[in-house]
């Protein structure tokens, strides 16, 4: 965020986010964020409560929409008191956020516009608008989904969009071209028919010397103008045209022009430095030296890298975190931070493309816009940084090998590394310059520990002493003056070390083995609810944790584990994350899950039941939501102590899926491991629709063998037999039809031995998608018959949804009327129901239909209202099914433009979802298609 003179500023552009002196706030879920983000649009004036209600919530308001706003406006307040100059006002207009608007990033963006449009210098103006542009994180308010909130998204987007024409417009008359010709290649691929954004890129590109290009770009654009629109190019880009091929010399840059970096995106990654930081005054010279060195010498030959390696918990981050916050003005472009888990006890670590990814984002990579592959990706990521003064943190690498693809190609930028091995490779093949950090000297530790101590109180003799028997360790003296500083004295710090002993500090081989003497002190001034907390966050389920989950873990309320989790954070036990989550140093994990151990058994297991009973009984309150006319199967009763979550709408349980779904599946091996076969069985059924949507093809199969593995033990003889059909419709998704079928048929023998019909109606169902593509004949008949028993027992939704079925194979063994006739009967029963996948799975059968029919046009309508209702149920699995068709009926139509943008998002769906055969399908169809 944009610094504005104070410790305040607030977000909209993308989640809404606050900050007080650098601080994130706790701003509560999605829609009390979503209150705050409609007070910000409309800063220091008033808004009314029933407008307020309809912008945040649309047509879809709670029962009790005003107490319900009530509440959370109360929240906000309280989660805002901090900030002294910002308050919710309410009067008789309405609620009005009193606030300084230069502390919202929206009113900065309109602000830094109207002088950019006011400057009278090209030269005043572009940093203007750069300074604007860089404030986009993302779309505005990108949580709320009400009718408001999109048609402000799209008012903005056309603001942005504007002002990224004009800084091009006085970028190019500066002499800029060859910086933006990749912004303006990408903006046109996104924009075809914007006739300025081309004459942007047509001219970047004479002047870069490529005047075939733009010749080339002129004629496609003439082309899809006439095929799109039916019109010829307007009078500017004829002349443009005219002159390109004319040479015209009036087109060549300005004599004098200097060109300067844009900096559309400057990502600011860096974690808060250690709030005091003494010694290292060598090491700190040392990482300036390489980096003056190579600035100095001109040398422009490679990127700079330093490589910092030691003993975990000898102060690696806080060194390099404390060099980059002092030098931030060399990396005026930016700077990237990643912690690559290289040495964590429970995690693999972290793959070099999964951070690539991570910092696509942070440079403003729309996600649909990032490739596929990952080279492509490592590709992009190193584009986007070349020639950028920019820093970038490799925390807690592995080995060379998971560094060496993080690595930018452009000498601008400068790599800090930081490592428990010394990564001879990272010196050898790239000129990396190694510093090693051991233990602090003996004046340096009693520097430390004077400054951190301050004035508790501690005499000279008495910090000789905690310094000897720390062993210059950094994590030891920062966890001894933060306990002096909790009212611990100094005396009492030093018996609890000599009791314990931390001599094996000195060890930098095995730094883990001495943790727990360090800890065990650290402990004695937290109350029992926070030493049990610490044990408990040992053994929580995942890589970390969110507020929810961790109150119900260590069973208390909301507000009180937040209160807990922030003296741990304050005792340096836990770390606070971005997103709300907690996360433990990998070594003060593997201690707490030590201390777990000492508790009794029975408060340990009731933690555990209690975590798992939060993450059971809100995946089922999400399933509930996503798939409201599946029979409901309820889970057993949660825990005293558990506090699920409540998930209003589908957006809300997919954004929490989504977030929580490497927990969750943790969370089911947990439950297998106690012996809970009911919540193993009941989190597969609660992620069942999840993994459809989302094409989790192998997590859904994994979790329904888990399920049947335990679902012997179940008393119910239903649940063997939904357990043998979702495992199969699993294995049909992912091609393995002979396993789908021995499943599904276990399954229909199990329903027809036990007598159930509504059951026997599903699997038979299910059978007609496994023999799909196989024999469409075998397909109609098990179709046929599931319609007929949803039929008979009156599930008008199942009904329809099978009778879908039975038109597809119709229409795939040729009868297109029949199965035409038979979508529109069943598309009036999803639209009474409100079965928005149903009315999608006839509306991409329809354009299914249409297509071999010859009613091309008539196909790519309903195939876009399919992927209309798709997008919108987050159905990444059926969403790709749908641009792979909708390809078929624009190639027939001549638009080879539509089918390549439809089958190459296609080809990323399909190779997200691990489905192979159908991307190198897709791909050979693009590889044939007319340019």
């Amino acid at each position: 965020m944009e610094e504005t003179g104070t410790a305040l500023g607030f977000r909209v552009f993308g989640d809404v986010e606050a900050r007080v002196d650098g601080v994130p706030v706790d701003l509560g879920h999605l829609r009390q964020r979503g209150v705050l983000g409609v007070l910000l649009v409309e800063a220091d004036r008033a808004v009314p409560v029933d407008l307020l209600v309809d912008r945040v919530w649309g047509g879809r308001p709670p029962t009790r929409g005003r107490g319900t706003l009530y509440s959370y406006v109360s929240r906000l307040r309280a989660a805002l008191s901090a900030a002294a100059r910002v308050r919710i006002d309410r009067g008789v207009g309405g609620y009005r956020l009193v606030v300084d608007r230069q502390a919202v990033d929206l009113h900065r963006f309109r602000d830094l516009l109207a002088r950019a449009r006011a400057a009278d210098r090209d030269e005043s103006a572009v940093p203007l608008w750069e300074r604007a542009l860089g404030l986009w994180r993302g779309d505005p308010l990108v949580d709320l989904d009400t009718a408001w909130a999109s048609g402000l998204r799209a008012a903005l987007g056309r603001e942005r969009l504007a002002a990224e024409s004009e800084h091009a417009d006085a970028a190019l008359r500066l002499g800029r071209h060859a910086e933006l010709l990749p912004v303006l290649a990408d903006r046109a691929r996104r924009h075809p028919l914007d006739e300025r954004i081309a004459a942007q890129l047509v001219l970047g590109l004479y002047r870069d010397g490529r005047r075939a290009d733009a010749v080339e770009h002129l004629r496609v654009l003439r082309a899809r103008l006439a095929t799109e629109l039916g019109t010829e190019p307007g009078p500017r880009l004829r002349e443009l045209h005219r002159r390109v091929l004319a040479a015209d010399p009036r087109l060549t840059p300005p004599a004098g022009a200097v060109s300067t970096t844009a900096r559309p995106d400057v990502p600011r990654q860096l974690p808060a430095p250690p709030r005091s930081f003494t010694g290292r005054a060598d090491e700190l010279a040392s990482v300036s030296a390489v980096l003056d060195a190579a600035t100095s010498a001109g040398r422009q030959a490679t990127v700079v890298v330093s490589a910092v390696s030691g003993a975990g918990g000898i102060g690696k981050t806080w060194l390099v975190l404390h060099w980059a916050h002092r030098h931030l003005d060399r990396f005026p472009d930016g700077q990237l931070f990643v912690d690559l888990r290289g040495f964590s006890p429970d995690r693999h670590p972290m793959p070099p493309g999964t951070a690539i990814r991570g910092f696509l984002d942070a440079l403003g990579v729309h996600p649909t816009r990032i490739p596929t592959d990952p080279d492509a990706q490592a590709a992009r990521y190193r584009s986007l940084v070349a020639g950028r003064r920019m820093l970038v943190v490799l925390d807690n690498a592995a080995d060379a090998e998971q560094v060496l693809p993080l690595l930018p190609g452009s000498p601008s930028c400068t790599v800090l590394v930081t490592s428990r091995h010394r990564l001879p490779a990272l010196v050898a093949r790239c000129g990396a310059h190694p510093l090693r950090l051991g233990v602090l000297t003996d004046d340096e530790s009693r520097a430390v520990l004077a400054e951190a101590l301050g004035g508790a109180g501690a005499r000279e003799a008495e910090v000789a002493e905690l310094t000897a028997l720390c062993g210059g360790f950094p994590l030891a003296l920062g966890l001894v003056a933060a306990r002096v500083r909790s009212h611990l004295s100094p005396a009492e710090v030093a018996a609890g070390l000599r009791a314990s002993g931390v001599r094996a500090l000195e060890d930098a081989a095995d730094p883990g083995a001495s943790l727990p003497s360090v800890l065990s002190w650290s402990l004695r001034r937290l109350s029992g609810a926070q030493r049990d907390a610490v044990a408990l966050l040992g053994i929580a389920p995942g890589p970390d944790i969110g507020l929810p989950a961790a109150a119900s873990l260590v069973g208390l309320p909301e507000a009180a584990a937040r209160a807990v989790l922030r003296v741990l954070v304050d005792a340096s036990l836990l770390d606070h994350r971005p997103g709300g989550r907690y996360a433990m140093h990998d070594l003060v994990r593997a201690y707490a899950t030590s201390l777990a151990h000492e508790l009794p058994a029975t408060a340990r297991s009731a933690a555990l039941h209690r975590v798992v009973d939060f993450y059971l009984h809100t995946a089922h309150a999400a399933h509930c939501v996503l798939a409201p006319h599946t029979l409901l199967v309820e889970p057993e009763p949660a825990a005293p102590g558990t506090r699920p979550l409540p998930l209003p709408d589908d957006p809300a349980a997919m954004a929490w899926l989504d977030a929580e779904h490497r927990h969750l599946l943790a969370v089911q091996h947990l439950a297998a491991a106690h012996h809970r076969p009911y919540a193993v069985w009941h989190l597969a059924w609660s992620l069942n629709e999840f993994h459809r949507r989302r094409g989790h093809l192998a997590h859904n199969a994994t979790t329904w063998q888990a399920a049947l593995d335990t679902s012997v033990d179940l008393p119910d003889p239903a649940t063997r037999t939904r357990t043998h059909r979702n495992l199969g419709r699993a294995y049909v998704q992912l091609g393995r039809h002979p396993e789908a079928v021995d499943h599904l048929d276990r399954s229909l023998a199990l329903a027809q031995r036990q007598g159930d019909v509504l059951q026997q109606a599903s699997t038979l169902h299910s059978l007609a998608e496994a023999w799909e593509r196989r024999d469409d004949r075998v397909a109609l008949r098990h179709a046929r018959a599931a319609t007929e028993l949803y039929r008979t027992l009156h599930q008008p939704v199942w009904e329809a949804v099978a009778l879908t079925t039975v038109a597809w194979c119709t229409a795939r063994l040729g009868d297109h009327a029949t199965a035409r006739e038979l979508c529109r009967s069943a598309l009036g029963v999803h639209d009474h129901h409100h079965n928005p996948g149903g009315e999608a799975d006839l509306l991409a059968c329809l354009g299914h239909i249409d297509h071999h029919t010859g009613r091309h046009e008539q196909a790519v309508r309903h195939y876009r209202r399919a992927l209309v209702l798709y997008r919108a149920l987050g159905h990444s699995y059926e969403l790709a099914n749908t641009l792979d068709g909708i390809g078929h009926p624009h190639a027939a139509l001549g638009r080879p433009g539509g089918a390549r943008e439809a089958w190459e998002e296609a080809v990323a769906l399909y190779e997200d979802q691990g489905r192979q055969d159908d991307a190198d399908r897709l791909r050979r169809h693009l590889g044939v298609l007319d340019p």
